[in-house]
């Protein structure tokens, strides 16, 4: 059985209508459903509305797949009855689905174990790993809508991975959001089988072809021409916002809310502590001599607050004035999806920039276990264990480190 939807010609709200083409009967039974959309939002090729990320449409778009699904199920149930589906029955059913509530999951569906894994680690996790787990749930409910079939834990099997990689490649997802994706699903598949369920977890086996991944990152003489630049006033704050990351390595959720009640002198040291948001981790870290210009400028206090997007579109144009023009390789993201381009770098650079050009300059030139220090990293590969943040000696030791490497910039600063 096979469903599509399309929009009549006539009319400038469209009623979207769906064809359901029955194999067995060898028939098609065309409907008028109760969903609506303007014809200059709708994609006729993929049958359903142009943006599925912007919020009405994303719900929407949940609609259309869940009445593929729960239509399918009806016309076996019916089939299981050793009846023949009706265009009177149908359309009762079509209306029912679409003005019905969520349902409750059927228990032994791939849903229902990933709702209930999540549910049950939301207090132990953090709000952006709570937040990846809900869009792999969501792109896992797009796949039922794909295939026209739910997904039960004890059927998942190798054919998953195949459909599963073919339906993420046409519609364009990234090869790491297909395979974190299937990971989760193996990680649900363990917990099923931890909960007595019998899967075939073995056979998800997954080789990832290696990929070479461009990381654009300020260079150390980049960033000497960022400092070097005039800028507007308007774009003050964010210029040294920008040098702060680039000299702390933290996030912009955390370099954001940094504060004068932060500091602390450690044997003559100034230092900041904070705790995370993401890991919760305490970090006590030596500010580099940039940072504490920074502080200076703006009379010993921070620059003011921005919010994240205008932050990101005022470091490219800090970026564009300090002539970083030059051609490069990189991922970017065009609209909903990120794509591999060449364009000019100051177009690349996003508030992650200064956190990537940390780990990429001193790396090499300050011990690793110092750098994690700062940065508060670790790799899921060697799941290495973090160094006490307050240990004074490793503190004073980094900020050792930070002075005689600015001391050789400041010698280089000349030639600009």
């Amino acid at each position: 059985m096979t469903f599509d939807f399309f929009l009549p010609k006539n009319g400038s709200q469209k009623i979207i209508h769906l064809i359901f083409n029955d194999e067995r009967q060898q028939k098609s039974f065309v409907f008028k459903t109760p969903l609506r959309i303007p014809e200059d939002v709708w994609d006729e090729e993929k049958q359903r509305p142009s943006n599925i990320y912007l919020k009405k449409y994303k719900i929407l778009n949940k609609k259309l797949d869940i009445l593929k699904l729960r239509l399918a199920e009806y016309v076996v149930q019916i089939r299981e009855q050793n009846k023949l589906p009706t265009q009177m029955a149908l359309a009762k059913e079509i209306k029912a689905i679409c003005l019905r509530q969520e349902s409750d999951l059927p228990e032994s569906s791939l849903l229902y174990y990933m709702q209930w894994y999540i549910d049950g680690r939301k207090e132990l996790i953090s709000h952006s790993t709570y937040k990846r787990y809900k869009v792999f749930y969501h792109l896992l409910e797009r796949f039922e809508g794909f295939l026209c079939k739910r997904l039960y834990v004890n059927e998942i099997n190798s054919d998953f991975i195949r459909d599963f990689m073919l339906f993420g490649r046409g519609e364009e997802y990234s090869e790491n959001t297909i395979y974190r994706t299937i990971h989760f699903v193996r990680t649900i598949l363990n917990f099923a089988e931890r909960k007595g369920i019998r899967t075939a977890l073995r056979e998800l086996e997954v080789r990832r072809e290696k990929q070479h991944k461009e990381i654009v990152t300020l260079t150390e003489d980049e960033i000497i021409k960022i400092m070097a630049a005039e800028v507007p006033e308007e774009l003050q704050a964010a210029k040294d916002w920008l040098l702060i990351s680039c000299y702390t390595g933290q996030r912009f959720s955390d370099f954001i809310q940094f504060n004068k009640e932060q500091l602390k002198q450690i044997n003559g040291k100034t230092c900041l502590s904070f705790a995370q948001q993401k890991t919760k981790k305490d970090i006590l870290l030596p500010l580099h001599p940039n940072v504490i210009n920074a502080i200076e400028r703006n009379d010993s206090a921070f620059p003011k607050l921005i919010d994240i997007q205008q932050y990101n579109e005022q470091i490219k144009q800090i970026a564009k004035l300090s002539g970083l023009n030059e051609t490069i390789k990189g991922r970017k993201r065009i609209g909903y999806r990120t794509k591999d381009v060449e364009i000019e770098k100051w177009e690349f650079l996003t508030s992650h920039i200064g956190r990537r050009s940390f780990a990429t300059n001193f790396y090499g030139k300050i011990p690793t276990p110092l750098l994690m220090e700062a940065t508060g990293h670790s790799t899921e590969k060697m799941f290495l264990q973090y160094i006490n943040p307050i240990d004074k000696n490793r503190i004073l030791s980094l900020s050792n480190y930070f002075d005689k490497i600015h001391q050789e910039i400041l010698l280089r600063q000349t030639d600009f």
